[in-house]
Parts: structure tokens; C-alpha cells; sequence
């Protein structure tokens, strides 16, 4: 390709996500030509990464409208509404469906590199905005390539950078070389080679979201299990343990939510995993068995443990947007405008206020980071909400204003006050009670009701989330 199409270029859109593909559905129903990289080798390859994990949001909660409307031709149903995917069955019952229907406008095995104003690079000002985008890729074969765009829609997500152990936000001393009994993902306890490296073994948890209580409750379950004897969990805290700790609990108004925390309550509660509160890890040493030892920033050093999982959270890749002028949060990597709405320092009970093209937009028009990534590093990040911002995002781009402001977006509330900062406070257990939101559930016994309990069972899940 060696110059600009003579026609309107497409609008490319960097991630076969749901956010992505959903962004891509919202662009057809506008009259928009969509084109769509994705880096894997299938739509949804970042979601296919965690196939066995179980939303806790609903078949309802994770199916795009425009994307069903593009569905519907096709035979496509969508499948009870009541019901709870996991990350395989949306990839494969929805997620393939829908990028096949899309066709050739889904390109797969394109990397994305780069993206900047064609000729201009960051500096330059003159004509600026009347030049395309052009969008390195590169192929899965090595080969390079560029393509055109009127704008460019980020919604590549955050799945590939996770955050480290190191309490700094640097991997801790000694983590990189200690790779081979680290990991940065739920694990699939079903795989018979991964249950094997953790049956019987002792396994540092280090985080305190979803995964985190997912992963405490796999953990339960093998020790549990006929060949998981000795199996055991040591769940790594920042912060201390308060009402919150567990999430909403029964006050979560999504329901496989709150078991799920309660699940991992039940862990604790039955000796299959000990807290460890207010530990910043700083290095990761070894043993002379070649056991993994963590050392925390106030100089104490954790009994041996066999292998360690992290899960901080992930970051946004922002590398391949280096020549195009963004305007970001200093802390959260997030759009300034959209930041102070989900600020999980300041942002309480779960809930986001509406928001969509002019929260998202950036110092260089016709861009925008969509789905997970437009939420930088704050956690919690529910699909509607991607859906909800690509439709605003694809009438602004179509010059449809009062359908692009006409932003409307009703999240279920986690049943728990404060933020994420606030909790890393010696007095956040004497803090996190307020009243703004539904009543905080009286966890801090580590005792899980029989009802959240059977609840847990019929929906044994974790992750939520979608970009």
C-alpha cells in the first residue's frame, strides 16, 4: 500500500475483543466501514486466555445490541439471558459468531506497532487534522504493513501487561528470575498438568480483587479434592482485612459476584488459605530448597511457599501510540475526563456515571481508548460498559451528537463503599463503612452463609469483566 485510498478510509479498530467487535457492530449500524486488527490468531484470543473462568455478569449483561442486531439475520440466539458464560462460551457461542459475520473486515495475526498522523509526527502541528491516521501492523509471518484510517479506536485491553508483585509497581527484586514458578493468570485447575504444579503445594496469592478470590476458591476446591491433600493458599493483602474485604457479599446486586467473594471467604474461614495483611512485597528470594521465599517492604519474610500467583491487576500498553498526542491521567493512564469517575482512590460503590465519546476523547481528535483500556489501571470494569462507550463513540465519529451526549448507563452496585487507595490506610477498617450505597455486609467473621454458599456452587465464578 502506497499511498491513501481516494475513498474515505475505514475506521480502524485495534482489538477483536468484545469491546472491539462490539465497536465494530456500532460503526456498521452508522453507516461506517469498520476495520478491525486483532493480534491473535481468533477474535477474542485475550478471552480465550481464561476459558474456564465464569463471569459473574449474565448471558443479558455481555451481549452488545448492535451486535446482536448484526446476529440476528444469521440464526444467532442469544443464549438464556439468566445464565452465566464462562470466558470459553462467550468466546465461542458469541464472540466467533460475531467476527465471523463481520468477514473480511476482522483481520487476524495483525500486531499493531504503531499508529500516527500520516507524515506528521507528534511535533508537527500544520495540517495536522486533515491527515489520516496510518496504523503499523505487523503479521504473524513477520511482514509489515500499514492501512488508513479516519480515526482509530483503541480497544486492544490490558490483558497482556499485567501488573507485578513488587508493591511499587515494579516487579520485586528478584521476580523476573524466579519467572518459572510465578504466574500472572487464573489458573485452570480442570488442565491435568496444572493441577498437578499446584496439588499439594503451598501457593502465595498475591491481590485482592476477583481473580484473587476465583483463585482462593479453585485452590479450596483441590484441597478438597481426592488427590489435592496438603494443598494450601496464602493470600498476599496490601491492605488489611475490613467489611469489604470480600466484596458485597449478599448486598452485591450481581449475585455470582458477591458469592464468589464469599466463596473465598469460605476458604479462609476452613484452613485452606491464610491472610497475610498489610505486606508489600519487595523481593522474591529463594530457599536453600529452592522453595520461594517473599520479603515485604517493612522487613518481614513469609514462610516458603512453592509457587506464587499474582494478580494486581493489569496497565495499558500505550507504546504503540507514542506518536499520537493523548491526553492521559498521570496515575490511572486513564482520559483525564474519565479518570476522576473511576478513581478507585476516590470512586466508591462501584457504580460509574455515564460517560461516553467526550469522556473518552483525547487532544488528538479521532481518537479514542475504548473497553478495558480506556480505565488505564483502575480495576472493575464491566462489559456493558465498553458496549455503552463504543455506541457513543460511533455516533460521535458519524456526526450524530445528540445520539453520541444521549449517554445512559445503569451499573449494579457492589454493596461496598470506598476505593482501592483508600483500603492501603492503617484506619481503612473504621472507614469503609459509610453510607452511600447498599448496606455493607457484616463479613469480617469469616463465615459464609449456607445460601451464599450454595449460590457459589451453581455459580463457581470469577472474572467479570470484558474489554
Amino acid at each position: 500500500m502506497n499511498a491513501p485510498a481516494t475513498t474515505e478510509p475505514p475506521v480502524v479498530v485495534i482489538g477483536a475483543g468484545p469491546a472491539g467487535l462490539a465497536a465494530a457492530a456500532h460503526l456498521l449500524d452508522q453507516g461506517i466501514e469498520p476495520l478491525v486488527l486483532e493480534a491473535g490468531q481468533k477474535a477474542g484470543a485475550a478471552v480465550r486466555e481464561w476459558t474456564h473462568v465464569r463471569l459473574f455478569s449474565t448471558w443479558g449483561e455481555v451481549v452488545d445490541p448492535a451486535a446482536e442486531k448484526l446476529l440476528a439475520p444469521t440464526g444467532w440466539t442469544r443464549p438464556d439471558p439468566a445464565t452465566y458464560p464462562s470466558g470459553g462460551d462467550w468466546a465461542e457461542q458469541y464472540l466467533q459468531p460475531l467476527a465471523d459475520v463481520l468477514g473480511d473486515r476482522v483481520r487476524l495475526g495483525a500486531a499493531v506497532t504503531g499508529v500516527s498522523r500520516t507524515g506528521r509526527d507528534r511535533i508537527v502541528d500544520a495540517g495536522r487534522e486533515q491527515q489520516p491516521f496510518v496504523v503499523h501492523f505487523t503479521r504473524a509471518d513477520g511482514r509489515e504493513e500499514r492501512v488508513f484510517a479516519r480515526s482509530v479506536i483503541d480497544a486492544s485491553g490490558t490483558w497482556a501487561t499485567p501488573s507485578p508483585a513488587g508493591g511499587s509497581g515494579l516487579p520485586a527484586l528478584g521476580e523476573r528470575a524466579a519467572a518459572n514458578r510465578i504466574t500472572y493468570r487464573v489458573p485452570d485447575l480442570k488442565d491435568p498438568a496444572v493441577r498437578t504444579r499446584y496439588a499439594g503445594k503451598r501457593t502465595a496469592v498475591i491481590g485482592s480483587g476477583a481473580s484473587a478470590f476465583t483463585t482462593l476458591a479453585y485452590l479450596a476446591d483441590l484441597a478438597k479434592s481426592k488427590n489435592g491433600a496438603g494443598t494450601k493458599g496464602v493470600w498476599i493483602l496490601r491492605r488489611g482485612i475490613s467489611g469489604s474485604t470480600f466484596g458485597g457479599g449478599e448486598a452485591d446486586q450481581l449475585p455470582a459476584r458477591g458469592a464468589l467473594g464469599l466463596a473465598a471467604k469460605a476458604a479462609v474461614d476452613e484452613g485452606h488459605a491464610d491472610a497475610v495483611t498489610g505486606f508489600r512485597t519487595e523481593a522474591i528470594e529463594r530457599d536453600t530448597d529452592d522453595r520461594l521465599v517473599l520479603a515485604g517492604e517493612d522487613g518481614r519474610r513469609l514462610d516458603a511457599v512453592d509457587e506464587v500467583i499474582v494478580l494486581t491487576g493489569f496497565r495499558p500498553d500505550l507504546s504503540f501510540l507514542d506518536e499520537l498526542r493523548l491526553g492521559l491521567d498521570e496515575r490511572l493512564q486513564a482520559p483525564v475526563e474519565l479518570a476522576p469517575l473511576i478513581d478507585p482512590n476516590q470512586h466508591s460503590c462501584g457504580t460509574v456515571y455515564p460517560h461516553g465519546h467526550r469522556e473518552l476523547s483525547h487532544p488528538e481528535p479521532g481518537v479514542y481508548l475504548v473497553g478495558m483500556k480506556s480505565y488505564g489501571r483502575a480495576p472493575t470494569f464491566l462489559a456493558m460498559t465498553g458496549y455503552e462507550q463504543v455506541r457513543s463513540v460511533a455516533a460521535a465519529i458519524a456526526g450524530d451528537l445528540a445520539s453520541a451526549d444521549r449517554v445512559e448507563l445503569t451499573l449494579p452496585e457492589t454493596g461496598v463503599c470506598g476505593g482501592a487507595g483508600l483500603f492501603d490506610a492503617p484506619d481503612a477498617a473504621e472507614a469503609d463503612g459509610g453510607g452511600c450505597c447498599a448496606p455493607v455486609p457484616q463479613l469480617v467473621q469469616l463465615s459464609a452463609p449456607a445460601a451464599a454458599r450454595a449460590s457459589a456452587e451453581q455459580s463457581p465464578a470469577g472474572g467479570c469483566c470484558g474489554s
